[in-house]
């Protein structure tokens, strides 16, 4: 206590001085409305910079929110989207009672293996979420595997990056269509084989899924055409396919329920069946 007494005894004229000018500050500030105006648009300065800080944390902290979020919006419009007839018309959601045939499935992908011959994808969704195996996975740019199998939680995808996967493909320019395969060699490229010689093939072209698919819904994309060979024992072409997706760098992904697989499968068992 004797030491605080000492410093204000010390220091007294220095302390009146600040006293007095900060009087003098405060009734000049009040009597005079251009003082009052300048100050106070300081402290919105100051204040408003200060918020906006903090508003740029709170945001960056949400980010992850945010994604999930939109994700979800996304799985929504890309189901209104398959089950639309007409892809150019704005579709209602009520109008698609008792018509879908695509369910769409939002997840993300927790682990990601590129860089052997089969390749696979874990999900942190599972049969809780509705996710059976043989559904088709995509993402915003195109396809990315196939749900070989799930946990309650959990699923595996057999990534396009699997030298045992195959997909019907086609060009979007037409109905020429193709088998989807890897060579297991760059991750950038999968292979479109056994395309007809009738089939105008230039680089560039866009290859989409087939008509014949029941695991995709026709016309998502896959990527364009590289190069172009021609398989001399079968005389078939044989495509370089540049994917649209980086398979190295991939997050949210949607997984696609055809209502109408079970049905297709069967009716086409029974009808080779009935030949043999």
């Amino acid at each position: 206590m004797q030491q605080i007494f000492n410093f204000l005894l010390k220091n007294s004229n220095k302390l009146l001085f600040l006293l007095l000018l900060g009087i003098s500050l405060v009734l000049t500030i009040q009597s005079h409305s251009y003082h009052r105006s300048k100050v106070v648009t300081s402290a919105n300065y100051v204040s408003g910079g200060v918020y906006e800080k903090v508003n740029d944390v709170k945001e960056y902290l949400s980010l992850k929110s945010q994604n999930e979020q939109l994700a979800q919006e996304n799985a929504l419009l890309r189901k209104l989207l398959y089950n639309s007839t007409d892809s150019t018309e704005i579709v209602v959601k009520d109008s698609l009672k008792g018509f879908e045939k695509i369910n769409v499935i939002q997840s993300k992908i927790i682990k990601n293996s590129y860089n052997v011959k089969e390749n696979y994808l874990t999900l942190n969704s599972g049969a809780k979420a509705g996710i059976k195996p043989d559904m088709g996975v995509v993402n915003s740019l195109g396809i990315v595997g196939i749900v070989e199998h799930t946990s309650k939680n959990y699923a595996t995808v057999i990534s396009v990056l699997n030298t045992k996967i195959k997909i019907n493909a086609k060009f979007k320019k037409s109905n020429h269509f193709g088998t989807l395969t890897w060579n297991g060699k760059s991750t950038g490229f999968l292979q479109l084989v056994d395309v007809p010689r009738l089939a105008q093939v230039r680089k560039g072209d866009t290859i989409v899924t087939g008509n014949e698919s029941v695991t995709f819904p026709p016309g998502i994309g896959i990527g364009t055409i590289d190069k172009v060979y021609t398989d001399k024992v079968t005389n078939y072409y044989t495509l370089d396919i540049k994917l649209f997706n980086d398979m190295t760098n991939l997050g949210h992904v949607y997984i696609l329920e055809n209502y109408e697989k079970k049905e297709i499968e069967q009716l086409e068992a029974q009808t080779v069946t009935e030949d043999e």
